[in-house]
């Protein structure tokens, strides 16, 4: 085994050395096919998406190339790349990772978890709904994997309480064989003829003893099979659950930041998306398609059954539920009395959140009003919660302490230090999204957007609605394969030129495509929350195939559905506007000219 091993490897290690350099070789034409600047712009961005999709370099490696290759290249300048890693958009999302190390170092998250789980029940439908909507929560402000990897090992104890070890079923099983196995020895014995008579009234104790036998193994076979069920129905819904939750919010997942950042690239006057609007239509489509998807979940692994529903509640499953109940009690019990620590991390997490909400909120004049207008963003917000973080203590301050002279002279300790944000910020996230916008730049700036435009031609015949399913469906599946975060940097440039050969708000199209990038329920590598569940060992790839099929479609539907009734006003959609006007005045000498479709069909719906 251990050679198959090195074999493997080995091959493994041949296979990127042969894309790292042959995909530069094989792309090269494309340098010698399209208008200089256009064709090295789009030479360096499928190379990129070459190495993303096939990991030849780590992916923050493979993001830095702009870096290089747009200098050398006569591109961009190095003093136009390098500001692209370092943009607001780059510090909103890390002061939301910030934010997440302080929570995760005083255990608030589990806390939330045990109690969230307390208060729904303990019967298999209601904890999926528990687990479904804590990973969903945490989703919102922690990452998508570190929220799977913190309530995997919290699902994992409850079932172990539910069903016992896997081991407990074998043992089941090798009993059931052992009795089956003495019941066809029964039917070998011989009878002597002088008692027939007392046989026959044996043979009938027998047989109903048989029929008993097999009654029992059939229930042992249908109750292993639902506990089975039940399992995979709860590691199936976290990564689930954390793919929807991490939608939800701006900082939630970094294709959204991604979405924010390339409309200030190539739309600099679009101001109507920020962390409250984003939220107000992100967050009823997460409540929407949780339930959708733990209805699905629930009914396809026996949560919810609906021919049991009138059956009484076997002994077995009760003692099991109770065990469970007292696990999750036992385990907040734990956690001991709520922390001066855990309650100042709290009360900063609930005013960083409400400051980011109330910031710009479109509807009423935010607090940013008070200040110069544009100075104030939601990274000015974020990064001056989080400094907090690293000064503020971590034990309740004692006003003696000043007055008494002989009290030690303690060193205070923050609510989080340095050290820990080093270990647990994810810097390569910041570097890729970086690499995302260094790329949207050198697409606006080379004139490959506009080349992309140009191409698009036949799809102006599309109407907007339909356009929206079909890129939703097309990135979901492109996903499945691909980073989610790459996939979104290759298509927004994209599709913000479709929308203006549309003549449609650019948000209509770029909206669905960024959320649909994080649909991605079909196979174990499609996210990693996703391969977390899937190393359990309790998953097959047929399971979240057939389970992700229907959630990838259902949330293709919803969301389609969103953006054609509460996104409407939120966002504008109804009209062309005049910051995507201006865009389109702009390279009006670069393209043919276009009939202008309004979005008069999408206003029908």
């Amino acid at each position: 085994m251990a050679a198959i091993g090195a074999l493997v490897k080995k091959v493994w290690s041949i296979r990127r050395l042969l894309v790292l350099l042959c995909t530069p070789l094989v792309l090269l034409p494309i340098l010698i096919s399209l208008p200089p600047k256009e064709g090295k712009c789009l030479y360096v961005i499928l190379l990129m998406a070459v190495y993303w999709c096939t990991e030849a370099l780590p992916l923050a490696v493979t993001a830095l190339l702009p870096i290089t290759l747009f200098p050398f290249l006569g591109i961009l300048p190095s003093n136009k790349v390098c500001p692209q890693y370092f943009l607001d958009t780059n510090f909103l999302f890390l002061s939301g990772l910030i934010m997440a190390s302080a929570i995760e170092e005083w255990n608030l998250h589990r806390r939330i978890a045990l109690r969230v789980l307390m208060l729904v029940g303990v019967q298999p439908a209601r904890l999926i709904l528990g687990m479904m909507l804590t990973t969903s929560f945490l989703s919102m402000w922690l990452s998508n994997t570190a929220s799977t990897a913190m309530m995997l090992p919290i699902a994992n104890a409850i079932l172990k309480s539910l069903f016992g070890e896997k081991e407990t079923s074998e043992n089941l099983n090798r009993e059931n064989e052992e009795n089956q196995a003495s019941f066809q020895q029964n039917k070998l014995y011989t009878v002597p003829t002088e008692l027939q008579f007392l046989a026959s009234t044996e043979d009938k104790d027998l047989m109903e003893e048989k029929e008993v036998a097999i009654d029992v193994s059939l229930d042992l076979k249908k109750e292993e099979e639902y506990r089975a069920n039940i399992w995979k129905g709860f590691l199936i819904s976290i990564p689930y659950a954390a793919s929807i939750g991490g939608t939800a919010t701006l900082t939630g997942t970094a294709p959204n930041l991604i979405l924010l950042g390339q409309l200030k690239s190539f739309f600099p006057g679009c101001d109507v998306v920020n962390f409250g609007s984003w939220f107000v239509f992100a967050f009823p489509l997460m409540l929407l398609f949780l339930f959708v998807g733990w209805l699905w979940i629930s009914f396809l692994y026996g949560g919810i059954n609906l021919r049991g529903c009138r059956k009484k509640k076997s002994e077995i499953r009760a003692d099991a539920e109770d065990r469970a109940r007292a696990i999750i009690k036992e385990d907040y019990q734990k956690l001991g009395p709520i922390k001066f620590a855990e309650q100042a991390v709290l009360f900063l997490f609930c005013l960083f959140a409400i400051l980011l909400f109330s910031r710009d909120p479109k509807f009423i004049p935010g607090w940013a009003s008070l200040f110069r207008a544009g100075f104030v963003t939601d990274a000015v917000t974020g990064v001056t919660i989080v400094i907090i973080l690293f000064f503020f203590p971590s034990q309740r301050p004692s006003c003696t302490w000043w007055f008494d002279l002989k009290a030690p002279n303690t060193e205070n300790v923050p609510l989080l230090s340095w050290r820990k944000a080093q270990e647990t910020v994810p810097w390569n996230i910041i570097l890729l999204l970086g690499g995302g916008f260094a790329m949207a730049k050198g697409c606006e700036e080379s004139g490959l957007s506009v080349w992309i435009g140009g191409q698009l031609h036949p799809l102006e015949s599309v109407p907007p609605p339909v356009a929206v399913i079909l890129i939703t469906i097309v990135i979901a599946l492109f996903t499945e394969f691909a980073s989610n975060t790459a996939t979104i940097i290759i298509f927004l440039p994209v599709l913000a030129e479709l929308a203006i050969r549309l003549k449609v708000n650019p948000l209509y199209l770029m909206i669905p495509g960024t959320v649909g990038c994080s649909y991605a329920f079909m196979l174990p590598v499609s996210t990693p929350p996703n391969s977390i569940a899937f190393s359990s060992g309790h998953l097959l790839v047929k399971d979240m195939a057939r389970t992700g099929l229907l959630m990838n479609l259902m949330g293709v539907l919803l969301l389609s559905l969103a953006m054609n009734t509460w996104a409407k006003s939120i966002f504008q959609l109804g009209t062309f506007p005049v910051w995507a006007n201006i865009h389109a005045e702009n390279i009006t000498s670069h393209l043919p000219d276009v009939k202008n479709i309004t979005l008069s069909s999408l206003n029908k719906i």
